[in-house]
């Protein structure tokens, strides 16, 4: 791999010693008898430290690891891994400053480069937090799972179909062995939206006639002009860096942000997923170099019928909005943005229960059941979530009624195999609806995807 990283702040001599030192401490650390064997049981409060490993060390993975360090008294970060120096450095100054001795990692334990996930997750932790960008999801869970480790994982789990099913091996995985897997879909654990989908789902205001959900937004780390862009700056590098605007990293804006919204019209449908969808989506403001749409918006129909909408848009300078609106026999379920949450119909309610930080309620309920030997696992609804998401994304790119089973069986791969810093990553075009295909392949002889000319495939066992 490439030592060169245009983000460091520190010298080309300086990551090369910081990388000599990680790699040293990953041969001491595998080796060691205190890192040999995972304890599945951690019962009682404070009856042994529970280690914490973070890979991903961007604003969210120290977010998680804050709030992960405050879910219970006799918990540790004691390893943490990232591709670039100065997140990890920087994460881990924050969290210092935070919570104090909880997150004092060893240099030893801090791990540089592509598969610092692999020597995070060896270090010998028992709980690891993935917030790494949702591509390499999927190979972080299977990591973790196969490896015997509870798990934190933002969303989207994956930012397509072969990755998502892989992630449902996992879970399935997951529950056999009886770790824990809590899922980034924050508004679960909120107080307020729990007491809403209970009372929706208690029947309040009867049956449930159609959804609208809505995530109106600005940009999201809106990408440099190719002019900014160092000579020497890879294109793994340089995607990395923005992320969020590319489709194979990110999964587009529907999967990556508006993603919430669709959890939450899965929620209200007691996780009954549509049958087929169709959309409209595209690129309304030139953006350089990305690949992403900038609004979308998705129709779901169901068995009986029944049709739930999702619009969303990042576009800076526009109307904004982030509301669901649950339409039944009897009355509206009504969330206004993040405040106000009731229902007015046949019988008004509003929320006045207490509250609570949904991110630290994550972290909590978490915590308190790897404790009692219950650990929680989210793993169904939020792989059927993320292919909600991806059937909206499919559906918008080609312009076609997309089904469930079509979404299911997909075999688009986004992700390519074997990373390299200096690999060619060429940028697949936009989607065109009408012209792009709904599946694509990898050809290592041209370095780029080609779509196959059809419509529909043949179902895969």
């Amino acid at each position: 791999m490439n030592d060169n990283n245009p983000f460091q702040k520190e010298s080309a001599t300086s990551r090369r010693k910081f990388i000599k030192s990680s790699s040293t401490a990953v041969v001491g650390g595998v080796l060691a008898p205190s890192v040999v064997g995972l304890r599945q049981s951690l019962s009682g409060q404070d009856s042994e430290t529970v280690r914490v490993g973070l890979i991903g060390c961007g604003g969210r993975g120290s977010g998680a690891a804050n709030q992960a360090l405050r879910a219970d008294s006799n918990v540790r970060l004691t390893a943490m891994g990232d591709v670039f120096p100065h997140r990890l450095l920087g994460s881990l100054d924050a969290l210092k400053r935070a919570v104090g001795e909880k997150a004092d990692v060893d240099p030893t334990m801090q791990f540089i480069g592509l598969n610092a996930y692999e020597k995070v997750i060896n270090s010998g932790v028992d709980v690891v937090i993935l917030t790494t960008p949702p591509s390499f999801r999927p190979q972080h869970i299977k990591a973790a799972i196969d490896a015997g480790k509870h798990v934190f994982c933002e969303k989207p789990m994956a930012t397509d179909s072969p990755g998502l099913r892989s992630v449902m091996a996992s879970v399935a995985k997951a529950k056999r062995k009886k770790l824990a897997i809590v899922a980034g879909f924050c508004w679960r654990y909120d107080y307020p939206r729990r007491a809403l989908y209970q009372r929706i789902h208690d029947g309040e205001i009867g049956d449930i006639r159609s959804i609208y959900a809505t995530y109106y937004t600005g940009l999201v780390n809106p990408i440099a002009p190719e002019t900014e862009r160092l000579p020497d700056m890879t294109d793994l590098a340089w995607q990395l860096k923005y992320w969020q605007n590319f489709v194979w990293l990110s999964g587009d804006s529907i999967c990556e942000q508006a993603i919430h919204s669709v959890d939450k019209i899965a929620w209200a449908m007691k996780e009954e997923m549509p049958v087929k969808a169709v959309a409209n989506g595209g690129r309304q403001i030139p953006a350089h170099g990305g690949n992403i749409y900038d609004h979308f918006s998705v129709v779901y129909e169901y068995k009986s019928g029944l049709r739930t909408h999702l619009g969303s848009r990042q576009i800076a300078g526009c109307y904004n909005e982030n509301s669901d609106y649950i339409y039944g026999s009897k009355g509206t379920g009504l969330i206004n943005g993040w405040s106000d949450v009731r229902i007015q119909g046949d019988k008004n309610w509003k929320y006045q229960g207490p509250k609570k930080d949904m991110y630290q309620v994550e972290h909590d309920e978490l915590f308190a059941s790897i404790r009692k030997g219950e650990p929680i696992n989210d793993g169904d609804r939020m792989v059927t979530s993320c292919m909600m998401g991806l059937m909206g994304r499919m559906a918008a790119y080609t312009g076609k009624e997309v089904t469930w089973e079509d979404a299911m069986n997909s075999q688009e791969k986004l992700v390519p195999d074997n990373l390299e810093w200096d690999m060619e990553l060429p940028v697949r075009p936009v989607a065109r609806p009408g012209q792009t295909a709904l599946i694509w392949w990898w050809t290592k002889e041209r370095g780029q995807e080609r779509p196959r000319s059809f419509v529909r495939w043949t179902s895969i066992a």
